[in-house]
């Protein structure tokens, strides 16, 4: 069940790190940090970039309320959104990238993916 991780975390400490991580990727596209907390990244901007996809005044509402800068909100609507508008998921991709040298933890890198092009397929 998405959501449900901790993160050994306090939940407003969660929540304001979730947010940011999330305004981060949307903002460079890639964010290196530990696989878990990359799965619950992952859950979150894909939610923001479906609801984005939709366009309407609710919808930037809802955004603004998660995402913390606005500048990221503007680029996510006129720029991230309209490349998915035909894809109905699958936003990201999680690639593991070995383990981090202090704690062992497992890194990855989240970024977006670029959706597949109609004459790509073909």
């Amino acid at each position: 069940m998405p959501g449900t991780r901790k993160l050994g975390r306090a939940t407003d400490h969660r929540k304001a790190m979730l947010r940011g991580m999330v305004t981060y990727l949307l903002e460079n596209g890639k964010v290196e940090t530990t696989v878990t907390r990359a799965k619950e990244v992952r859950s979150m901007a894909e939610k923001m970039i479906t609801i984005a996809k939709d366009n309407t005044l609710h919808a930037k509402r809802q955004v603004f309320a998660y995402v913390t800068k606005d500048d990221v909100v503007k680029k996510l609507f006129d720029e991230i959104a309209p490349k998915y508008a035909d894809v109905k998921g699958g936003y990201t991709r999680i690639i593991k990238t070995g383990t981090r040298r202090g704690d062992a933890a497992e890194m990855c890198i989240i970024e977006l993916v670029e959706p597949k092009t109609t004459e790509a397929a073909k």
